[in-house]
């Protein structure tokens, strides 16, 4: 079983969504100069259906939960995913550091996936030279069609 150490409802992490943000420990990745990188250690608590009930009828108003790690385990981020999606009818996403989806993620569970590891000289998806994508998963034709939405994070300056 994962484990979690806090959430925060953020407004930026997904686009055009209030989403509730778990930050899941025991990262496997180790990316230097990662700005969370505590969650490298086995700390926190169990992340399971009854505490994800919890967290989400704490945080009304959210449109999205959002796994922020689980590359540990990501059977567990898919089946808490199927989870959301069958009892609250929400969008997901998750935050791989991996630069490939693991073949456990269905994605007809998921709206957003992240993937790419955090490179400090290329910046996170903010920087138009960031190696990481932010993909968009359309799964309303009974197929999952996934576009690139990194673009959506570049500031535009007038």
């Amino acid at each position: 079983m994962i484990k979690y150490v806090n959430s925060m409802v953020t407004f930026s992490e997904f686009p055009n969504e209030i989403s509730l943000c778990i930050n899941i420990s025991q990262c496997p990745c180790h990316c230097p100069g990662c700005h969370s990188s505590y969650l490298a250690e086995d700390i926190g608590e169990p992340l399971g259906e009854l505490t994800l009930h919890k967290l989400i009828t704490e945080n009304k108003g959210i449109t999205c939960v959002g796994f922020m790690g689980g590359d540990i385990e990501p059977k567990s981020v898919n089946a808490l995913a199927q989870y959301i999606k069958t009892e609250y009818n929400l969008k997901v996403g998750w935050y791989s550091g991996r630069n490939h989806l693991a073949p456990e993620i269905d994605l007809q569970y998921f709206d957003y996936v992240k993937l790419g590891p955090y490179v400090e000289e290329r910046g996170g998806l903010d920087n138009p030279n960031t190696n990481q994508v932010m993909l968009e998963i359309d799964n309303t034709c009974g197929r999952s069609i996934t576009k690139d939405i990194t673009s959506y994070f570049w500031h535009k300056s007038n």
